[in-house]
């Protein structure tokens, strides 16, 4: 989403300030298409009644899991069935199952674990837990954020300014206790990549560290591209630029 006030694809700070409830990042990387595929799937399933499982049960279940000739199909339905078990019997064995899993199936089985760790917890705790699952994943309680700043000017960044893009983004992430995993400074854009806690407010720190930098000379545009999906491709990266160019009558070079 570019910073306009448009709410699309991110969780914004306002949602978080009063929900007194405990929140957990889910910490894997796994892309969207993929959780609506499993929550559909899980939400269609649950019309099943929920039964305790036998020990028989769980000889089976691995059994299956672990023969090569089992269809994909079958093994969503019994990773599925585990997690919906509510059982920490089945959480171990999601979880051991987790760590080798067939090669279709990582993103499945790493949902299915989260699940089952939702269900255990919020039948074990009074505290409300909720969960939070973005494309590109967290780190403890910290969601992690992709950002794209282009450049204002018709011309590359100079040496100076790409020094003032570090040194200010730098200082303004971490005293919004933000994490930087990837600040890459590109000749006409910027790639960011980073933590932040799910109670700060985005859109303000980065505006504020745009208007820093700009300071000296305005040379990054007060538009930008932040996300929670994906990192963006090369191509998406040139067709944000070709739309700058379009609406500001800017002159680029052909990419580095």
């Amino acid at each position: 989403m570019e910073n306009n006030g448009e709410v699309n694809k991110i969780l914004f700070h306002d949602s978080f300030q009063h929900m007194g409830s405990r929140v957990h990042i889910i910490e894997d990387n796994v892309p969207v298409e993929h959780q609506i595929e499993y929550l559909v799937y899980s939400y269609f399933f649950r019309g099943n009644r929920r039964k305790k499982l036998k020990e028989k049960d769980y000889k089976r279940c691995l059994e299956q899991l672990e023969n090569v000739e089992i269809s994909v199909a079958e093994k969503k339905k019994i990773l599925s069935m585990l997690a919906f078990s509510c059982e920490i019997r089945a959480y171990r064995l999601l979880e051991q199952y987790a760590q080798n899993p067939d090669e279709k199936l990582v993103h499945w089985a790493s949902m299915a674990l989260i699940e089952s760790r939702m269900a255990i917890e919020s039948e074990l705790s009074d505290e409300k837990q909720i969960y939070i699952s973005t494309g590109l994943g967290g780190k403890g309680e910290k969601l992690r954020l992709y950002a794209l700043l282009l450049s204002a000017l018709k011309k590359p960044f100079a040496d100076y300014q790409k020094k003032v893009i570090e040194k200010e983004f730098d200082y303004f992430l971490s005293e919004n206790d933000c994490e930087i995993e990837r600040l890459t400074i590109r000749d006409r854009y910027v790639e960011l990549v980073f933590l932040l806690p799910v109670a700060t407010d985005m859109r303000k720190m980065l505006d504020t560290a745009i208007l820093e930098c700009n300071q000296y000379g305005n040379f990054l545009a007060k538009k930008y591209t932040l996300t929670n999906v994906k990192e963006l491709s090369q191509d998406e990266i040139n067709q944000v630029l070709k739309s700058y160019r379009k609406q500001h009558n800017k002159t680029f070079d052909r990419l580095e």
